[in-house]
């Protein structure tokens, strides 16, 4: 689905102008020059030529036009000496500062912001039925509040038909007093109601996968990290795969799991998800929910990381920050640092950030650091034991069974309607049992 700001052509690459502004005391991982070059990496990513960029540090945004009016004016000029064809913003803008962009720099121009752009991006490189359906529901919620005038392509897809200017084919039928507009706001609403029912089957297909994965008892291992750090080239070296690896933003969407047998004998699922980047749409964290759930089901988490990145530590805080979001803060974690083959620094820049301290140092590109990687995942699924007591119902059998399985079990107190086992379970295990642990005296 092409937006209502599609900057994308089947000829000559567009040119863009990049604009950035910082906020004083609003809390960003990154500076604005570094902001700005990821967005002209995301922008390059959608096909664009950056031909220009303008930055503005501001005390609280302009309602009207997000950055100052004279600030409009300077980029407006410079941007049509570039022959501009569009106009980024590295922000999520709104319904007003759209429109009020869109008349100070005219017709000629097209105003887009971040969220546009990587919304985009998701269009082009979602590859199966399910990440195409929750891209054009991320898109269409974001686009709703957001109508303006040239809506017409948007109507025709959500409708099967018809135009702006009132031809048949249902979208140009409108009842009396309704304006087009709301004609539109309607057809659009209708479409988002029909992708959720869509996603809401795919989300209950998946959950009955992880069932079922859960009832095969092999733990699950969850690649995270930004976009672009080396998730699926290490995913293909530990198991095959054949996973998409290119050095741009989003290169692979849809969720990939593979069997990993460990040098130990046993056997993880391991699974590689779409990267993170900051500022990442909330439309999208919502839309992706059924996959993003693959993450919050893990067991353990491998935080892939490129350590020569000179944002990295920026990239691993806002991470952590969507982990927490989709409810995966508490999960056990492994902090794997990437590409180790492209600098001699690496051991400094380890020892620099407490955050790194613990984490295995690899290139997944060219096998190395790879035996040790697999021996602290084996450790952490299938030696690390943490000590627990839990008041569980017969009714919940199966999890008495798996604390017998996998547990160390040391005390067992048979009582009414429920068993106490006190002894170690694996570490992946504790959120299993956590709301039937009784309180430490």
């Amino acid at each position: 689905m092409k937006t209502q700001n599609s900057y994308k052509t089947k000829q000559a690459k567009e040119k863009a102008f990049l604009v950035g502004a910082s906020v004083k005391n609003y809390d960003v991982y990154m500076s604005i020059d570094d902001s700005l070059s990821e967005l002209a990496f995301l922008a390059e990513t959608a096909g664009v030529e950056v031909v220009g960029s303008e930055t503005q540090i501001l005390t609280r945004p302009n309602p009207a036009t997000y950055i100052g009016s004279g600030k409009v004016e300077e980029i407006k000029l410079l941007a049509e000496s570039l022959k501009t064809d569009i106009v980024i913003f590295d922000t999520e803008l709104s319904a007003r500062n759209f429109r009020e962009l869109e008349k100070s720099f005219g017709d000629h121009m097209r105003v887009i912001d971040r969220t546009t752009l990587i919304l985009d991006i998701f269009g082009l490189h979602a590859q199966t039925s399910e990440g195409k359906l929750q891209v054009e529901l991320a898109q269409y919620e974001y686009l709703l509040p957001r109508l303006t005038r040239a809506w017409s392509h948007l109507a025709r897809q959500a409708g099967g038909g018809g135009g702006r200017t009132g031809s048949s084919g249902g979208v140009g039928l409108r009842g009396p007093g309704e304006t087009q507009l709301e004609v539109d706001r309607r057809k659009i609403n209708m479409k988002i109601s029909q992708l959720k029912k869509e996603l809401e089957k795919v989300r209950k297909h998946r959950q009955l996968h992880r069932k079922n994965r859960k009832l095969s008892q092999l733990p699950i291992v969850s690649l995270v990290g930004y976009t672009n750090t080396g998730k699926s080239t290490l995913l293909n070296l530990l198991t095959n795969a054949d996973v998409l690896t290119a050095n741009r933003l989003f290169a692979t969407l849809d969720p990939t799991t593979r069997r990993l047998e460990l040098p130990s004998g046993n056997t993880v699922l391991l699974t590689d998800t779409v990267g993170f980047i900051q500022k990442l749409p909330t439309h999208l964290i919502a839309a992706f929910r059924a996959t993003l759930e693959e993450i919050s089901e893990a067991d353990l988490l491998l935080h892939v990381i490129d350590i020569n990145h000179q944002n990295s530590i920026a990239q691993y805080r806002s991470v952590v920050n969507t982990l927490n979001e989709i409810g995966a803060g508490n999960i056990p974690v492994l902090t794997v640092l990437n590409k180790i083959d492209k600098s001699e620094d690496h051991k400094e820049i380890k020892d620099t950030f407490p955050e790194y301290e613990n984490g295995s140092l690899i290139s997944a590109l060219n096998n190395i650091g790879i035996d040790h990687l697999l021996s602290e995942i084996d450790q952490s699924l299938f030696e690390k034991f943490t000590k627990i007591t839990a008041k569980i119902p017969y009714s919940n059998g199966k999890l008495i069974a798996l604390f017998h399985q996998f547990g160390k079990v040391e005390k067992v107190e048979h009582g009414v309607g429920s068993v106490v086992l006190t002894g170690s379970i694996p570490g992946r295990m504790i959120a299993d049992f956590e709301r039937f642990q009784k309180p430490k005296k």
